[in-house]
């Protein structure tokens, strides 16, 4: 079945060359994720494709959320997972899925993309402003209702992180695990790694790394530590 994906002008090269493999026609517009939804709806509207949104929509949560269950087949004592949010796809099913089982989750953001944080702080969704290294996938201007909704319930905390701290935790993946992965997705381990968020002693806690869209070359620092001509 043809598929047509809009995505910003942001979006990582590694994104565009996979889905173009994969036999989708792409089109780049703007500068967001907003604009590319904008183009989307409207290309929608005219030709009367099926409009499937990227976050927003109770289908697409629940599809994200089934990852909690996996985690949970695998650690069933689990007492937290922490998780990045940007339009609160991801997020929503998670939450669901987890606080249905007693699992608390912490929800993370840069501070330059913090929709989930700027709607709990005021008490409805509202646009932000997209910046941060992590803008290419959790650049969304607001969060989902049903995001928001389920944010506010009890055993969800809400975190802020730098990009300095994002940029460390990605690193710091690479090294230290040789795992590749996004900005995104090393935000929500940058929550522990900074010490934003502290697990009690004795909590047992999943950091969902979900986003390998990147180049790795970034990430390899060549060094030489040779000794008795080894």
């Amino acid at each position: 079945m043809p598929a047509t994906v809009f995505v910003p002008e942001t979006a990582p090269a590694v994104k565009l060359d996979r889905l173009r493999r994969l036999g989708a026609e792409v089109h780049q517009i703007g500068t967001e994720y907003a604009d590319a939804r904008d183009a989307a709806q409207k290309h929608a509207a005219e030709t009367g494709a099926l409009l499937s949104h990227a976050y927003d929509h109770p289908l697409i949560a629940a599809g994200a959320g089934t990852v909690m269950e996996e985690i949970l087949q695998a650690r069933p004592d689990l007492d937290t997972v922490v998780v990045a949010v940007g339009g609160g796809g991801l997020f929503t099913g998670v939450a669901v899925s987890a606080l249905e089982r007693g699992v608390e989750v912490v929800a993370v953001e840069p501070y330059g993309c913090r929709a989930l944080n700027a709607a709990l702080e005021a008490g409805a969704v509202a646009d932000v402003p997209v910046d941060s290294v992590a803008a290419d996938a959790l650049g969304a201007r607001h969060v989902s209702s049903a995001a928001l909704e389920w944010a506010r319930k009890d055993g969800v905390r809400s975190v802020l992180v730098s990009d300095e701290a994002i940029v460390s935790a990605r690193q710091a993946l690479w090294d230290d695990r040789r795992i590749a992965v996004e900005h995104a997705a090393a935000t929500a381990l940058s929550a522990l790694t900074s010490g934003t968020y502290r697990p009690r002693p004795g909590e047992k806690v999943a950091v969902l790394l979900c986003g390998a869209n990147t180049d790795p070359a970034d990430l390899t620092h060549v060094s030489w530590a040779a000794s008795d001509g080894a």
